[in-house]
């Protein structure tokens, strides 16, 4: 029998479309292009799994659904229809649940839009990166800012009321000034929620192979070539955060940003270490105490998605056997250290930092138990406060956050 909605745990759900147009310069996420067949044979595949874990989950709340990718909004909106109807389906989902879709200007069309709305989707989460039209050339992007203003004005017709615009900065050339424009014609279409990011070069990339060596310049302070001096970040960082105080949007986290009642609640679910389930190609899961990581080779992923069954898989690090399924290539049974030291550095990325009561309740300590020696020194250091409710970062703490977060790791 189904519990009632009390006894019910609560659950995020994310969502894989590994698929993309073309991947841009700077993206390591896991994303390919394919043909119609493949995208096809994924897509019955992903729902399969859905309907697997639906069976299995009779208990669970989805308070989040999250479709991230690669590009959803590449898909023809039939899929994305079919989608969402084996996801109503297959589990509970809250009354005001948050549902976003990432979409990348250029690939939406009304009729997707509208079928987002149909399928109970209710925030759109669209990638702009820049409003410079070299920028977007040079990282890669499909579109146009004009295509993204087409799109964007497309979805508030059509009725969306909750949208996020992805903004990047440290970008090959870029100054304060540049980025200074993208924000100010970002901020001028009043979205509710603006996520706003430094550049990270990373292997495998071909940013990587164009600007390595000026990442290593940066990272230690001498004067790169094409990437801004560090001290250039900085400033757009902060003025990042000035600009958009001033039209409305408080910083809830390190790089997002929201008109009051807007933060992601997917997100902050992450940040705050709540159970989360990840479907598809190379998703990662929270579920107890173990994570998650699926298949990443598509064709391996298709296959066994054909007949998905429940398995022993032997955990990374200690060899021990846990329960997972057949779609699961990787699973750790966190240690308790490992769980107070995620509870910590993911915790401290948000501005409120961390509720001493969901540590001791997560964790079975007191954050003065474990960690009363470091929050002391980062203390006298300027970089951390707190009181008797929580511990959070200052101005300094978040301006030197890899550093802080770092001495929150245990020994062993």
């Amino acid at each position: 029998m189904m519990p009632g909605a009390e006894d019910m745990r609560e659950l995020e759900l994310y969502i894989h479309i590994p698929f993309c147009m073309r991947k841009c310069n700077y993206c390591d996420f896991l994303s390919v292009t394919a043909d119609e067949r493949l995208q096809s044979a994924y897509m019955e595949g992903l729902k399969n799994e859905l309907t697997f874990y639906g069976k299995g989950f009779r208990d669970v709340e989805i308070s989040t659904i999250y479709i991230g990718g690669g590009t959803p909004s590449w898909l023809q909106e039939r899929y994305m229809a079919s989608l969402m109807e084996v996801v109503h389906k297959s589990f509970s989902i809250r009354g005001d649940a948050e549902i976003t879709v990432e979409c990348n200007p250029g690939t939406l069309t009304r009729a997707k839009v509208k079928s987002y709305q149909n399928s109970g989707i209710n925030r759109l989460s669209m990638g702009l990166q820049s409003a410079n039209q070299q920028e977007l050339e040079h990282l890669g992007r499909i579109h146009t800012f004009e295509q993204f203003l087409r799109n964007y004005e497309m979805a508030r017709e059509c009725g969306f009321d909750n949208i996020n615009v992805d903004l990047m900065y440290g970008l090959p050339w870029q100054n304060t000034e540049k980025f200074y424009r993208t924000l100010t014609k970002t901020v001028a279409l009043k979205p509710e929620h603006i996520s706003a990011y430094s550049l990270m070069i990373e292997k495998g990339t071909p940013f990587y192979d164009w600007y390595k060596f000026d990442g290593v310049k940066q990272e230690a302070g001498f004067m790169p070539e094409v990437l801004p001096h560090e001290d250039v970040v900085y400033q757009i960082g902060k003025m990042t955060e000035d600009v958009l105080a001033e039209a409305g949007y408080e910083r809830y986290e390190i790089s997002n940003y929201a008109r009051k009642g807007y933060e992601c609640r997917h997100n902050i679910g992450y940040w705050q270490r709540k159970e989360y389930l990840g479907v598809g190609l190379g998703a990662s899961s929270l579920l107890g105490n173990v994570r998650y990581g699926n298949i990443r080779d598509l064709e391996r992923y298709i296959e066994c998605c054909g007949s998905i069954r429940e398995t022993r898989i032997k955990d990374i690090k200690t060899e021990k056997e846990l329960e997972g399924v057949n779609l699961h290539e990787t699973a750790e049974e966190l240690s308790r250290n490992a769980c107070m030291e995620e509870t910590m550095f993911l915790g401290l990325r948000m501005i409120m930092g961390v509720e001493k009561s969901r540590f001791y309740k997560d964790c079975g300590f007191t954050v003065d138990n474990i960690y009363y020696p470091i929050v002391r020194e980062l203390k006298e250091e300027g970089l951390v406060e707190e009181n008797l409710e929580r511990i959070w970062l200052t101005e300094k703490g978040l301006d030197l956050s890899n550093y802080a977060m770092a001495k929150f790791l245990l020994p062993g």
